[in-house]
């Protein structure tokens, strides 16, 4: 049976025309929202990844994006994770430890965990990402145990980067599917 996924937003709840914002639709996807999406901290934001799975049935694949990243780990952090998650796809994580200008609220995400998760997942990182340097997203993958994937000069792989649907992470999500939940096949 195909996992349900569960949407993780950063900064801003990833506006209508974000991928994550289309996947949701395309997939029928569970979403996190959060109460105030420009105020991230680990407590309430992973409280509120932990209603979402509660609320949501069966077997769960996590998308997280930027900030939503930092909120899979902290709260696979508090928790513990969930036996029914089964993987996670963490795109384009933010460096809360390197706080910026831009967006100083990320600092309270700080400091961004470095222990291996307890599901499988993968990092997909720009070689251009203005929120991470491309080693320590690199560092962040080998930290988290995770498999770790560069998507190039692709900007913070969102619609400012030109990723509007991102169909090059839809075919990371199917190898991504196919390894954590392969089809239950009985031989004769």
């Amino acid at each position: 049976m195909t996992p349900t996924i569960v949407i993780v937003p950063g900064l801003g709840d990833s506006g209508p025309e974000h991928w994550q914002s289309l996947w949701t639709g395309k997939f029928g996807a569970a979403r996190v929202r959060q109460d105030d999406p420009e105020r991230p901290t680990p407590g309430t934001w992973s409280a509120r990844l932990q209603e979402v799975i509660d609320a949501t049935p069966g077997d769960l694949v996590l998308i997280g994006h930027s900030c939503g990243v930092l909120n899979i780990v902290h709260w696979a952090r508090l928790t513990g994770g969930h036996p029914r998650v089964k993987g996670a796809m963490l795109v384009g994580p933010t460096d809360a430890d390197r706080a910026f200008e831009a967006y100083p609220t990320v600092a309270d995400m700080a400091p961004v965990p470095m222990q291996p998760l307890p599901f499988p997942a993968l990092v997909v990182a720009s070689e251009n990402d203005p929120f991470a340097s491309f080693e320590r997203a690199q560092a962040f993958a080998e930290a988290w145990d995770a498999e770790f994937i560069s998507a190039g000069e692709a900007g913070h792989i969102n619609i400012a980067s030109g990723h509007g649907d991102w169909p090059d992470g839809e075919v990371l999500l199917s190898e991504a599917l196919h390894a954590w939940t392969p089809p239950d096949i009985v031989r004769m």
